[in-house]
């Protein structure tokens, strides 16, 4: 059981690339804490590490060097079983190429990570048409991704992250590959979900995604370069 109030923290954490001279730092020995019902965005220049670090956050990717803890548990040392489980039970991921499996349903893909859990069929499809429902998507809920807007997958997604009641929410440029009204549909399902208490690290170029966020964290070269509070204005602001 975590006895912290942070439900992520990351010690020295690194991820390095290559050899000798052409050795990058994609993340480099950074430290971070992120208290339960925080939204972070962190924002930088392409290539700055934003991606890497989500990752590592997640379990996605290793890092080289220090450590990462979800919930009170360290996750840079589990097996790969282990971590997998550990994926789908506390980590829901959205991701700016939606991830949709192709050939099922937009009840199928959310339900998908519920099965992989070890729900039953009849749990997992109550909880995905429940999930599209809050998403304004039950009408379409039969619709293979390729029926859809972008607006709509990305909707999908995020329900399909919700499945497992994850205690936190990974985001890797959630509007990059939408218009405008899209976005606004996706950063009102994310503020209805803080406002519920819900933990956020979200990546992303777009102002208005960082305008939403209880803290901003900027990169530059695999390092911090800026930590600040915004007077947050929403997904109306």
């Amino acid at each position: 059981m975590n006895t912290s109030p942070h439900v992520i923290r990351a010690h020295a954490l690194a991820k390095t690339h290559g050899r000798g001279q052409g050795r990058v730092h994609a993340v480099d020995e950074i430290d971070l804490e992120v208290p339960q019902g925080q939204t972070l965005a962190v924002t930088g220049p392409s290539g700055c590490g934003k991606s890497t670090l989500l990752h590592l956050l997640g379990g996605l990717e290793r890092p080289t060097g220090g450590q990462v803890w979800l919930d009170g548990r360290r996750i840079d040392t589990l097996s790969e079983r282990a971590l997998a489980r550990m994926r789908r039970r506390s980590v829901g991921f959205v991701f700016q190429a939606f991830h949709l499996v192709e050939e099922l349903s937009a009840t199928e893909n959310v339900e998908l990570p519920a099965l992989l859990a070890g729900r039953s069929r009849r749990q997992a499809r109550r909880r995905a048409g429940l999930l599209l429902e809050r998403v304004g998507l039950a009408a379409r809920a039969r619709h293979l991704p390729s029926q859809l807007s972008g607006g709509q997958r990305q909707r999908v997604a995020v329900a399909r992250a919700l499945v497992n009641d994850p205690l936190i929410v990974l985001a890797d440029e959630p509007t990059g590959n939408l218009d405008t009204a899209a976005t606004l549909d996706v950063l009102r399902i994310f503020g209805e979900l803080r406002t519920a208490g819900r933990t956020f690290v979200i990546v992303t170029h777009d102002e208005r995604v960082a305008a939403m966020a209880d803290r901003l964290i900027s990169m530059r070269d695999g390092m911090f370069a800026g930590d600040t509070r915004p007077a947050r204005t929403g997904p109306e602001g």
